[in-house]
């Protein structure tokens, strides 16, 4: 199995518990798995009314054989503990994850710079497109479900790099590299400019990081990509707020600030 076929079972393990919760008692066939593994981390048998956000994780790495790259915990801070003695901690909020990665938070984060305090939650990385970061959770409002954050985002506390490579009993398929491109031929790509109106997820990542610095105090459905009159104005409030210029549009010095911890 190659790292990547490895990465992609990980996440469709994680996905076959989608809509386990608390409320029908279906989320303990998960505590059922951690459970059975030994040693059990710290000798704690996980209760069915225990946070299982940790222990959730742990069990998809019980289920796929993979407790060796991916250490079993019930707690999120002893789990960090565990990813930084194999050398597979990234201390960083900026860095796009891959699936597989796991993702943990700071509910206390302020904002401001790497989050290094107390780690409160955990999830496993579905994907990324360089900007969103979707994530899919156990003991997320007492079930199995999914998380969208931007990359760099507020709560971020790090990442957990289980060795999905060291693991592979593949090599990935070699793919001819592309031609350079001549000179001429070469576009630089830059963030666009942003007003009312205008769809994409660029327009999405916005308002999750405006969501961050509290300039967006709404629900955001996972199909939301519009740039409409409440997000406007949140843009016009913030720019105010900061002297960045009140025109209502996401330009240069408004995506600075968004992308600025």
């Amino acid at each position: 199995m190659t790292e990547t076929q490895l990465r992609e079972k990980v996440v469709a393990t994680a996905k076959a518990w989608l809509g386990c919760k608390e409320s029908d008692g279906s989320h303990r066939k998960i505590v059922d798995v951690y459970n059975s593994h030994r040693p059990l981390a710290r000798g704690y048998a996980l209760k069915y009314t225990d946070a299982w956000c940790a222990g959730f994780v742990s069990a998809v790495a019980i289920r796929l054989g993979l407790t060796d790259i991916m250490p079993t915990e019930v707690g999120v801070g002893e789990m960090i503990k565990l990813y930084q003695r194999l050398g597979r901690w990234k201390e960083s909020d900026s860095y796009i994850p891959k699936p597989g990665d796991v993702i943990m938070y700071a509910w206390g984060d302020n904002g401001v710079g790497d989050c290094t305090g107390g780690a409160s939650h955990v999830g496993i990385v579905v994907s990324c497109d360089g900007k969103i970061i979707t994530v899919i959770e156990g003991n997320k409002n007492d079930a199995v479900g999914y998380r969208e954050i931007a990359v760099n985002g507020r709560y971020i506390r790090g990442f957990g790099l289980p060795d999905y490579a060291g693991k592979a009993t593949k090599d990935e398929p070699v793919t001819p590299a592309p031609k350079e491109p001549k000179k001429e031929d070469t576009i630089t790509m830059e963030l666009r400019m942003l007003k009312r109106g205008m769809s994409g997820n660029d327009v999405r990542a916005a308002m999750l990081l405006m969501k961050d610095k509290g300039y967006y105090p709404y629900a955001i459905p996972a199909t939301d990509k519009l740039f409409g009159p409440k997000m406007e104005a949140g843009v016009r409030r913030m720019q105010a707020e900061h002297n960045l210029g009140v025109d209502g549009i996401i330009g240069r010095n408004s995506w600075t600030f968004l992308l600025t911890k």
